[in-house]
């Protein structure tokens, strides 16, 4: 098995403390990069699991994230739901080194390109009442 290709993305300080950062990518939904209080750094998906809300949008708490629309709790080491919901976001591979923050190339290029975010359904037009 060959050692991974890592893609240089960002250094850590340009990654707010308790926010996030997103990556965009060629093919998928964008990756969200998160530093918490303790500048460790993590990479999810930009997809909660429920409904489908953007996690960089979310609050950073401890080795989680709250999600945004229906503050479902999602971890950051594995983008799992805490109970009682269910469901996992993909998680990205992270490396940093002397302050940089890198992302393994194969799973940026590979991994849940396949997946969107939920569309809403079209607007009802209200017509006046007469």
């Amino acid at each position: 098995m060959t050692a991974p290709a890592w893609t240089l993305i960002c250094r850590v300080d340009d990654i707010p403390v308790l926010g996030s950062r997103r990556v965009a990518r060629a093919a998928g939904l964008d990756v969200a990069v998160f530093r918490n209080a303790d500048d460790e750094v993590f990479a999810l998906l930009d997809r909660c699991p429920h409904k489908g809300g953007p996690l960089s949008q979310g609050i950073v708490f401890g080795r989680s994230v709250a999600c945004p629309l229906h503050n479902w709790t999602i971890g950051l080491c594995n983008g799992q739901a805490a109970a009682p919901d269910e469901g996992c976001t993909p998680r990205f591979a992270v490396k940093v080194e002397n302050g940089d923050v890198w992302l393994d190339a194969h799973e940026l290029a590979t991994q849940a390109t396949d997946l969107a975010r939920p569309i809403a359904g079209p607007a009802r037009r209200c017509t006046p009442a007469a």
